[in-house]
């Protein structure tokens, strides 16, 4: 992803002012797509873009990202659509990618070694600053130049590399005693990718990522899809053998 540009005074308003807006959660949501799309977008030298064409790119519909769009005070032109690399810059700003977030990866089993040497957070505006492990036999093996530390280190690899944001990939068992020392060392954001859900008190954000859920549902739909399949063969079957009926002497 190209680096975003600071683009000067926002005519939108201080950062205490965009703040104060209350963009709702689902739109929060839908910033991160919007974003993709429009690195695409730049990065294939497209300088403007219609809500039509961004909302083919993102498959959201050209109404709600229109609306989306407007709790950032970007309403594009009339005619023209929207300036890509400024509404771009405006995305980013808003979800904060203009700065640099360090990371601290906690659990480095095939998915926090897969997290680790992922080059594309670098790119997104964070940073993997500590990897940390509870075992002992696996401190300093690198991953993504960054060597693992122990669990015991933690609270002062949060203080010393101002770590904001926890990922959790550690075993079910583990994720509520980490988050608590997460939280106790002062990281007020966790994204959560064990499978449990974890307590963590007022003023700290989770998400919670999980795959086999996710799964789940695929296969919820896939199932659809065959009841679907299964009634519209017994359907034409049925059709069949009528128009038969009718047809006999």
């Amino acid at each position: 992803m190209k680096p975003v540009s600071n683009h000067g005074p926002d005519p939108s308003g201080s950062t205490e002012d965009r703040a104060g807006r209350g963009i709702p959660e689902a739109t929060v949501a839908r910033l991160p797509i919007y974003l993709r799309a429009l690195t695409l977008l730049a990065e294939r030298g497209v300088a403007t873009a219609s809500s039509e064409d961004l909302a083919a790119t993102t498959g959201v519909n050209s109404a709600k990202l229109r609306k989306d769009l407007s709790y950032l005070g970007s309403y594009g032109t009339r005619g023209v659509g929207y300036d890509v690399e400024y509404l771009r810059y405006q995305i980013a700003r808003e979800i904060g990618l203009t700065q640099d977030w360090p990371v601290v990866i906690i659990g480095l089993g095939n998915l926090g070694q897969a997290l680790a040497n992922y080059a594309g957070f670098g790119t997104r505006g964070f940073r993997v600053a500590a990897l940390v492990d509870n075992d002992r036999a696996r401190v300093g093996e690198m991953y993504g130049g960054v060597g693992v530390r122990h669990l015991d280190e933690l609270d002062e690899l949060v203080r010393e590399r101002d770590v904001s944001i926890g990922v959790l990939t550690t075993p079910a068992a583990a994720a509520q005693p980490v988050a608590d020392r997460l939280v106790r060392a002062g990281v007020t954001s966790i994204l959560n990718f064990a499978p449990a859900v974890i307590s963590v008190p007022a003023g700290v954000d989770v998400r919670k990522v999980d795959l086999s859920i996710e799964l789940q549902i695929l296969a919820y739909h896939e199932l659809r899809k065959q009841v679907a399949g299964s009634m519209g063969a017994a359907t034409l079957d049925l059709d069949d053998m009528v128009a038969r009926a009718v047809g006999s002497p």
